[in-house]
């Protein structure tokens, strides 16, 4: 089962915006665990969307899209 902080780590340890697709080949995962991850990160605001389907770590300091 991968967690949040599975899903955080993958994305502060690239440093550049991934697909949920990528996210779950890098874990090891279905792509819809992810999915469903991502979906919570967003309404929490951790994670933003810099383009249609990318999905990176938000700095602290950074300001709503």
């Amino acid at each position: 089962m991968v967690t949040e902080d599975d899903v955080l780590k993958v994305l502060k340890a690239t440093g550049s915006p991934m697909t949920a697709t990528q996210i779950a080949e890098l874990l090891g995962v279905d792509n819809k665990e992810i999915n469903k991850i991502i979906k919570k990160l967003k309404a929490r605001d951790v994670i933003f969307s810099p383009k249609r389907c990318y999905y990176s770590f938000r700095e602290v300091g950074e300001g709503n899209d």
